[in-house]
């Protein structure tokens, strides 16, 4: 990867809908090697998928929820069908394991309090292994999903 592949990576973080001869002309190469090179960083692994960012208010989930999760056991197991289960939930947009004194954290959206405490209820409580799940709703996001700094 060269500067020239970098600058297209930092380009297309910041707008993905970049066509490819905007994106030639802001890198200076041609449309043609722009786009050959575009499509190697997507073979290559660099770029994993581009979707358009959603405001989470314009579609009623404007609560944007973390949740703690500890599970009664730590086992490759317990790990295994927790995430096979939480991988089947759609409100569940971030799932990642972690050290300390959760196993894992959630990220979840929803449209209000009242919204996630039924998914708390029916879903989040039934799902395999939980002993313990700590809510925090957050009140402000200062930062949220920035581009990687690289």
């Amino acid at each position: 990867m060269d500067k020239i592949d970098k600058k297209i990576l930092r380009l297309l973080q910041q707008d993905g809908r970049l066509t490819n001869a905007d994106l030639a002309e802001q890198v200076n190469v041609s449309p043609a090697t722009c786009h050959r090179r575009t499509h190697q960083l997507f073979k290559d692994g660099y770029i994993s998928e581009v979707r358009a960012v959603i405001a989470p208010e314009k579609v009623e989930r404007s609560a944007l929820v973390l949740v703690g999760v500890v599970l009664d056991r730590s086992t490759q197991e317990s790990f295994a069908t927790f995430e096979n289960a939480i991988s089947k939930l759609p409100f569940i947009l971030d799932c990642h394991l972690v050290a300390g004194d959760f196993d894992y954290f959630l990220k979840v959206r929803v449209k209000d309090m009242a919204d996630f405490n039924k998914l708390h209820s029916d879903q989040l409580l039934a799902l395999p292994s939980v002993r313990q799940l700590r809510t925090f709703f957050v009140m402000k996001e200062v930062k949220d999903n920035a581009p990687l700094a690289f």
